[in-house]
């Protein structure tokens, strides 16, 4: 079917990418692109936009295949961005340098008789089939750029050792190389707090939080967005970037739109009232000062931004997604559980404008026509209510499930202030309310029967 196909693409590409040159096997997270056809050697950038997206990603690809690798991808590139990205007032960094001491890539490289030197003799041996050392060196005919060169199940075998054993040498032959790489001088950081990015990062560990339940990775996240509330937000304005504790530039559409959608991913993380009511004000910012009344759509630029030749409406996929895509998918979200239609009209009148653009070329528009999916059928609304050790169990079933179309929120007894949608009555037990729509099921108490619902949800 062509379901399965799809799905097999996905995987089998994140797979490769995961055991190419492209993932830095030793300290997680994603380089920019790679610069030959086997996909062996990369730019060594990495920046804070692809590695939000491919988390985010990721996740989704672990919940429909459980495949043991991505989780360890995400694990490793969640650890990256909290030890090299996040600043200590919580916000972001933009991305880390291809070079260190003038030479590209030479953080990241190796000798072979430097790691022969390192590891026990079983570990080298391990390691020199697995990354390729026993290849000729692929980087610029002289340093190995470590990538996984055989299949872990051919290894073992070839090696005659049990997956437990390869997997504890690799273990601890990864721990001694990355230490001793931490000694090298470091590649320069873009030390710039970049609104839109810090978006897509937030967005993609808040998942990622959500899905592995770690606490530590929802608290990075929650940290990135108070850093942006606080720092960016001035007197009901989004400001664009900061550096050094200043912040300044007037923010565009990507700064708003990427920022609401990391909200919601928030909310389903963990509700906190901060963030709805940022939410809310993001989207009446973005509707008041950035929409085309007339027309529909989305200025990139504010109303009051300073007068420029031209005023764009950015449609397609770029490095990063559409401003105006991810604006209609998080309005019609923001409407479903706020209850408030002005979001999902923006949005309609969003996706009529570039319709006619979708339909010409569908692949530019991969943001708008998840929205326009999103807008013919709307997201579910899954509120969970107990007490904490209850909807935990809850929470533990649903996370290995890829429900893209339902947005749950989990609520503690003792939040207050919830809009219509979520305001739902304390039970004895742990009770859930599945909605399409206006459309409620009636409260379910036992999570069989929930899971049996989500069974037949599209």
């Amino acid at each position: 079917t062509n379901n399965a196909q799809a799905a097999h693409a996905v995987n089998f590409t994140l797979q490769q990418m995961a055991q190419g040159g492209l993932y830095d096997q030793l300290g997680g997270g994603f380089c920019r692109y790679s610069v030959d056809e086997r996909w062996d050697i990369p730019h060594f950038e990495k920046m804070l936009y692809d590695n939000g997206l491919l988390l985010g990603l990721y996740c989704d690809a672990w919940q429909s295949s459980q495949n043991p690798l991505l989780e360890r991808v995400i694990e490793q590139t969640a650890a990256w961005v909290m030890r090299e990205m996040q600043s200590s007032d919580g916000g972001y960094y933009s991305s880390l340098d291809a070079d260190s001491e003038h030479e590209e890539g030479k953080f990241y490289v190796w000798q072979r008789d430097e790691i022969r030197q390192l590891l026990s003799e079983d570990e080298y041996t391990l390691v020199a089939a697995y990354y390729g050392l026993n290849q000729p060196a692929n980087f610029e005919n002289h340093d190995w750029n470590l990538r996984v060169n055989i299949p872990p199940d051919q290894l073992i075998e070839d090696l005659e050792l049990s997956p437990a054993q390869a997997t504890e040498r690799l273990i601890s032959a990864q721990k001694k190389l990355f230490a001793a790489r931490e000694l090298r001088v470091r590649p320069g950081r873009d030390e710039k707090i970049l609104g839109a990015w810090n978006g897509l990062m937030i967005a993609g560990m808040a998942h990622a939080s959500r899905v592995f339940n770690r606490p530590d990775w929802l608290k990075s996240a929650q940290d990135a967005m108070d850093f942006v509330r606080n720092t960016l937000w001035r007197d009901g304005k989004l400001l664009a970037t900061c550096k050094d504790g200043k912040a300044h530039l007037n923010a565009y559409l990507d700064d708003h739109a990427f920022l609401l959608n990391a909200l919601l991913e928030l909310l389903q993380a963990e509700y906190r009232t901060v963030d709805l009511t940022f939410a809310v004000q993001l989207a009446n910012a973005l509707l008041e000062r950035f929409e085309d009344k007339q027309n529909g759509g989305f200025f990139f630029t504010s109303h009051d931004h300073e007068v420029l030749i031209q005023r764009n409406k950015i449609g397609q996929d770029n490095a990063t997604p559409s401003g105006n895509g991810i604006a209609a998918q998080a309005l019609l979200r923001l409407s479903l559980l706020t209850g408030e239609t002005q979001y999902a009209d923006a949005a309609e009148r969003c996706l009529k404008l570039f319709f006619p653009a979708m339909q010409q070329a569908a692949s530019y528009h991969s943001s708008l026509c998840t929205a326009l999916a999103e807008y013919l059928q709307p997201s579910s609304m899954l509120v969970l209510r107990g007490t904490n050790d209850s909807t935990s169990a809850w929470q533990g079933a649903l996370r290995t499930r890829y429900l893209p179309n339902v947005m749950t929120i989990v609520l503690a007894d003792d939040v207050t202030d919830l809009p219509g949608m979520l305001d739902k009555p304390h039970e004895k037990q742990t009770t859930a309310w599945l909605c399409q729509g206006t459309q409620c099921l009636p409260p379910i108490t036992d999570l069989d029967e929930l899971l049996k619902q989500l069974k037949t949800y599209p």
